[in-house]
């Protein structure tokens, strides 16, 4: 086990805290558990690559992490009327349908190469941009409801765009040539 893949877990053990924060409206704890989960992905990330602690665990733990502290942070700020609900939805569908189709692929024999696309790293900082400040406007008692509009409407718009990406991809790759199936023959 390597200090990153603990500092993964760390995170990981951090979300139930900020579902606590959240329902106990205490927005400061909430967003410095969030900021501090932000930090820790960034050393976690440092450490693996410059001490040379990269690891199998470390490949899935570390996405899963921020993907399990992303979705809880937009569904609770969903809920919460932070943010749009519908936007909350459209994040953490785009997720489910990631996993879902990796998952496929793999029971179907046709494992995918998951790798970040461009669209994608754009959209990961749009909604990590946008739950920040919409978790500092409470926090600190600020007026940000503008910015956070320009914020929903951009991180909308890479999330859809992403979805469509790696749909894309993922139908490409189903429909290679790869498929022993279709080099024996068979049509289907």
């Amino acid at each position: 086990m390597t200090v990153p893949n603990f500092i993964s877990i760390a995170r990981l053990l951090g979300v139930p805290i900020l579902v606590w924060a959240l329902i106990e409206g205490d927005w400061l704890l909430a967003f410095l558990i969030f900021i501090l989960a932000g930090v820790s992905d960034a050393v976690d990330g440092a450490i693996a690559r410059h001490f040379n602690q990269q690891s199998t665990l470390g490949l899935y733990l570390d996405p899963i992490a921020d993907k399990v502290l992303l979705m809880t942070v937009f569904v609770g700020l969903g809920l919460l009327g932070r943010l749009p609900a519908w936007l909350a939805v459209a994040v953490v569908s785009r997720d489910l349908l990631i996993i879902a189709a990796v998952l496929l692929s793999y029971v179907m024999g046709q494992p995918v190469k998951v790798r970040p696309l461009l669209i994608s790293k754009m959209t990961t900082l749009a909604q990590l941009v946008l739950a920040a400040v919409a978790l500092a406007e409470p926090a600190f008692g600020l007026s940000l409801g503008g910015l956070i509009l320009v914020l929903v409407a951009i991180t909308a718009v890479l999330t859809g765009l992403s979805a469509t990406a790696y749909l894309v991809e993922w139908l490409r790759h189903m429909a290679s040539d790869d498929d022993p199936k279709r080099e024996e023959g068979d049509p289907t």
